[in-house]
């Protein structure tokens, strides 16, 4: 049955409305911020620095074609720095490796779907067994793998150092003597007054820079050779600034994560084996 023309129109407008209240489904989720300082100066500043840090994909050369099976195994973490081992453990930086290579449009097997059979083969393999390792290999969803890639911090080091700072309080007090010596109360009372000026005037910075090493290899699954390896460092600098004057003061400090240089090495390592060995 059709409907009068008044009726219609009232059925549009009401799902024109429909539509028009509804949200959009494609929209990203976004958080407001409750830090009491959001928008102030120092809020500005720490974000600016902030945004460096953060989490930004790789466009991989190769990602438009389907890579084989593999599997990230846990790598050697060869570094003593007792801050790293502390932060980091062989698993997070495989974590990072699955992340990485599956946006390479590698077909990663999961490890935790793997079970108790990964674990066999990473002590096979570690132990220098490739005939028991080769075994493992040829079990559940292990046989459809043709890789086998793990991932190695070789290096963690302070390279290098650097402070540079001003003080005004030594300069404070040799104007507190000369305005003594004026010979005069007032000259001695500004003398006092400049230098409590001067002697709160006090700038530092200090800068602290250390490189980073990571190795990776791609294992042949079948018969467990070694197909190929590579390394790559970066540079990881850690600075601080403060200054201040007549009881105004302002610090800043940050720079690149320890989580964030091993992402960033995991990148780079992965974008070589997108492009050589796919």
């Amino acid at each position: 049955m059709r409907l009068p023309l008044p009726a219609r129109i009232a059925c549009l407008a009401l799902g024109a409305s429909l539509l028009v209240g509804a949200p959009a489904a494609t929209a990203q989720p976004s958080w407001g911020n409750p830090s009491p300082t959001a928008g102030s100066e120092t809020s500005q500043k720490a974000n600016a620095a902030a945004d460096q840090t953060i989490y930004k994909p790789v466009e991989y050369v190769n990602a438009g074609k389907k890579g084989p099976a593999l599997v990230v195994i846990p790598g050697e973490i060869k570094s003593n720095n007792a801050t790293f081992l502390q932060k980091f453990t062989a698993n997070n930086i495989a974590d990072f490796g699955e992340i990485e290579l599956s946006s390479a449009n590698f077909q990663v097997l999961e490890r935790s779907n793997l079970g108790p059979l990964l674990k066999e083969f990473e002590l096979a393999y570690n132990l220098g067994d490739p005939a028991q390792a080769r075994k493992y290999l040829g079990m559940g969803k292990l046989k459809t793998t043709k890789y086998v890639v793990k991932f190695d911090i070789l290096k963690t080091e302070q390279v290098a150092a650097a402070q540079s700072g001003f003080d005004g309080r030594t300069l404070g007090q040799m104007a507190g003597l000369l305005g003594a010596f004026s010979g005069s109360w007032g000259g001695a009372r500004a003398g006092a007054v400049g230098g409590t000026a001067v002697g709160s005037v006090h700038s530092g910075e200090s800068t602290s820079v250390w490189v980073i090493g990571m190795r990776y290899k791609i294992i042949n699954a079948e018969t467990t050779e070694q197909l190929a390896q590579g390394y790559t460092e970066e540079k990881m600098e850690i600075g601080a600034t403060s200054s201040g004057a007549l009881g105004v003061n302002q610090s800043q400090q940050g720079g690149v994560s320890l989580d964030t240089m091993v992402q960033r090495l995991v990148q780079k390592s992965v974008w070589e084996i997108d492009s050589k060995y796919k």
